[in-house]
């Protein structure tokens, strides 16, 4: 093989690296190869906090506590869109926001959609029904972390926090801090995410 030949070979294995370098750490390829610079293009008013991740972030496998007392997982979430809301009875701000969860929950949620609220830190059952019970919110999950153990693998610091999930159980995106899930931007965003997912 000639000099020049080698020389353009070389060229060309280093375009393609740089290609594939960019495309892994775009985050418009997130989420297993599904274009989400459509959905961060869509983020207005309080979904402006929403962060989509340079790259997909693994989530916790450890399990959470249903109200029965049993345990479940994000991993039997997988297959679906998941909005995971880290909160606690005690956060004010949780409590303007859990109703907004739960419109989007009922709008959105289904075989491709689910709203995960998870009760982090020392929430007792009783105090979670009736948190629920004031703001009238029924169809979301008194799901409960009690020993912060799935707040702490994920770097939850302060409530509250909501993680977006993609089908494979991977972190896209975060927002810390309290906002309007019934909004348009968000009800679209999501609606964008479901959508390149699929």
């Amino acid at each position: 093989m000639s000099k020049s030949a080698l020389v353009y070979m070389a060229l060309a294995l280093g375009a393609i690296a740089a290609i594939a370098f960019v495309v892994l750490r775009d985050p418009a390829t997130i989420g297993g190869g599904a274009d989400m610079s459509a959905a961060a293009a869509l983020r207005d008013g309080d979904m402006k906090k929403l962060n989509f991740h340079p790259e997909p972030r693994p989530t916790s496998a450890k399990p959470f506590v249903t109200p029965d007392g049993s345990n479940v997982s994000l991993a039997d979430y997988r297959g679906k869109v998941v909005l995971v809301n880290f909160w606690a009875t005690w956060c004010a701000p949780c409590r303007k926001e859990m109703p907004m969860l739960e419109e989007i929950a009922r709008e959105l949620g289904g075989d491709d959609f689910a709203v995960v609220t998870l009760a982090t830190g020392r929430n007792a059952p009783p105090a979670i029904a009736a948190f629920f019970e004031e703001i009238g919110v029924e169809a979301l999950p008194q799901y409960r972390d009690p020993k912060q153990e799935i707040a702490r693998e994920m770097a939850v610091l302060g409530l509250p926090v909501t993680v977006l999930i993609d089908r494979q159980g991977r972190e896209i995106a975060r927002m810390t801090g309290d906002a309007d899930w019934s909004s348009d931007s968000a009800r679209a965003i999501l609606t964008e995410v479901i959508a390149a997912t699929r």
